[in-house]
């Protein structure tokens, strides 16, 4: 069921946003998620509904007021954007709101609601309560089920998904199902065991799999010494496993250091010389050219994660220059995950890849199961 197919007319309509955006003393430093969601609202707008906006932000002690996790700059921005709307905020929503026609209320961080990431069915009632139809349109939160992203759908008349979730998942499934070839996916981060059966779903569809930052380093345990460089032993059979397959590329040089610090000076050594008091925190140049090699021949790129400790000026090379080989190629490219945004943020490369997810956690789900919770649940309940 998808809302640009209901009628809204004169409905209350909850809307589920993903308005997690990052709050620095009180102003908003990326608004990039309340824009990807204002084609929503300007659609329910548009169909004379009467709108409530939900979201969370950040990770607040649940039950407790926080002023630090407040969504009021989120709906000072929306007044903002939207200056002929008539747009309220409401701290006390539960018990119910008064509400008119293509009027706006922003409700305050529903992980203030106690009960809220437990899925907790009293407080989905309450929810459902307050409208008529659920629009679910969070991808960034798809994957949680919790009482405003799940829960509400057993207790609500109508739910249905809204465009951004619709046009995150239709992406997907053009990688997921019909890419054109050939396919190369980057994966980078920490740690391996929470993306290995991402990476085992990934080597079905892909043609090549170019690994990074701590993720590659469990794969070069698995051959050389790595000193005191990050990797999970635990994981170290099934990383060879996944090597066997023949698509997985992992780092040939790497730049190293002694010391985890944000003035380190990067030394470049190949992967099989590693000593033991040093550290992989970047890939190396000669790495950089075989990936950038193997970027340009392909046809679709799936990115994930950074290749090294980009936070470190000295250390972000492997990552500056994977991302803008990546943004100049001439493919279908699609980018997803926090530090993936981060990079992106960092390099201004934004307008350069062809789509950027909004999720991190679902978006990394969404590949590995092939869909989510909510997906499921709105196609049962409108079967």
């Amino acid at each position: 069921m998808y809302m640009k197919n209901i009628n809204l007319k004169n409905k209350r309509v909850f809307i589920r946003l993903d308005l997690n955006v990052p709050i620095y003393k009180k102003k908003i430093i990326s608004t990039e998620r309340i824009d990807r969601s204002i084609p929503t609202i300007l659609l329910a707008l548009k169909k004379n509904a009467k709108i409530i906006l939900a979201s969370h932000l950040g990770r607040p002690k649940e039950g407790i007021y926080n002023k630090n996790f407040s969504l009021f700059p989120v709906f000072e921005y929306l007044k903002k954007k939207l200056p002929k709307i008539n747009i309220n905020f409401s701290k006390d929503y539960l018990n119910g709101i008064n509400m008119k026609n293509n009027h706006i209320t922003v409700l305050e961080n529903v992980r203030f609601n106690r009960g809220e990431t437990k899925n907790d069915i009293n407080l989905s009632k309450k929810y459902a309560n307050l409208c008529d139809i659920f629009v679910m349109d969070a991808f960034a939160t798809a994957h949680r089920i919790e009482s405003s992203t799940y829960g509400i759908c057993n207790f609500v008349k109508k739910s249905c998904i809204g465009p951004l979730l619709y046009s995150e998942v239709k992406i997907l499934k053009k990688i997921l199902y019909n890419p054109l070839r050939p396919m190369v996916t980057i994966v980078g981060g920490a740690k391996v065991s929470t993306k290995f059966s991402l990476l085992k779903s990934l080597l079905k569809i892909t043609d090549y799999l170019l690994v990074g930052g701590g993720i590659a380093n469990t794969f070069i345990s698995t051959f050389y010494p790595v000193g005191k460089s990050l990797y999970e032993k635990n994981f170290q059979k099934k990383a060879i496993n996944l090597y066997k397959t023949k698509k997985v590329f992992i780092p040939i040089d790497s730049r190293v250091s002694s010391k985890y610090s944000i003035k380190s000076e990067a030394i470049i050594r190949p992967t099989s010389k590693i000593l033991p008091n040093q550290q992989i925190l970047d890939i190396g140049d000669k790495t950089i050219k075989k990936f950038q090699e193997i970027i340009k021949k392909s046809k679709t790129i799936l990115w994930n994660g950074p290749m090294g400790v980009f936070e470190f000026p000295n250390f972000r090379i492997g990552t500056e220059k994977i991302s803008k080989t990546i943004a100049n190629s001439n493919c279908f490219s699609v980018a997803g995950g926090g530090d993936t945004i981060a990079v992106i943020d960092l390099f201004n490369l934004k307008k350069k890849i062809s789509y950027i997810s909004t999720g991190g956690g679902s978006f990394l789900k969404f590949i590995e199961e092939k869909t989510l919770p909510i997906i499921e649940k709105i196609k049962k309940l409108n079967q």
